[in-house]
């Protein structure tokens, strides 16, 4: 009876192990694409990834190079359309401080932030600025979608913003 007791428990644990290891096998299908952290994208089956891309024009509507504030940041942005929905693309030229708690990418009104704002933090105005959402990496390219209902004719900068010490960490102004 014991031994029949331990048989059963064996066989069970090794059925409950294959089949974690075959859901943890399981990936994310080939038609994934991720356009930012916050908006996934699954393309239908008949349209590959390659496809979805050259079927796709981006067309950049602004551009701009970043200026250091309160920390070290360089790089070039582009605020882009694609299929009716605007981006902000931080370039692979990217980089910032990985200081920073609270880091969030932003549009502000003012075509230079850091001039018309004080050093040593470059503090922002509530009311002059919208944030787009927490940046995902301190450098290299990335992607942000803005939402339909921001008019970017209102904002003429970008800039890397702690929203919990109120720190400019840099900003760019985009032009067409």
């Amino acid at each position: 009876m014991k031994s029949q007791y331990l048989l059963g428990l064996g066989l069970v644990s090794l059925l409950m192990v294959s089949s974690v290891k075959e859901a943890s096998s399981k990936q994310l299908p080939t038609n994934f694409v991720s356009e930012n952290a916050n908006t996934p994208i699954l393309l239908s089956k008949m349209q590959s990834v390659d496809n979805f891309a050259k079927s796709s024009s981006t067309t950049t509507i602004k551009s701009g190079s970043f200026v250091s504030g309160e920390h070290t940041t360089q790089g070039t942005v582009n605020i882009v359309t694609q299929n009716g929905k605007s981006f902000i693309e931080l370039e692979q030229s990217f980089k910032t401080s990985s200081s920073g708690p609270d880091l969030v990418v932003v549009l502000h009104r003012s075509p230079n932030v850091i001039a018309s704002t004080r050093p040593p933090a470059y503090p922002l105005k509530r009311g002059d600025y919208i944030v787009i959402a927490p940046l995902q990496k301190f450098r290299g390219s990335q992607r942000y979608l803005i939402p339909q209902n921001v008019n970017l004719a209102d904002y003429q900068s970008v800039a890397i913003w702690c929203r919990k010490f109120n720190a400019t960490f840099g900003s760019a102004t985009v032009k067409s």
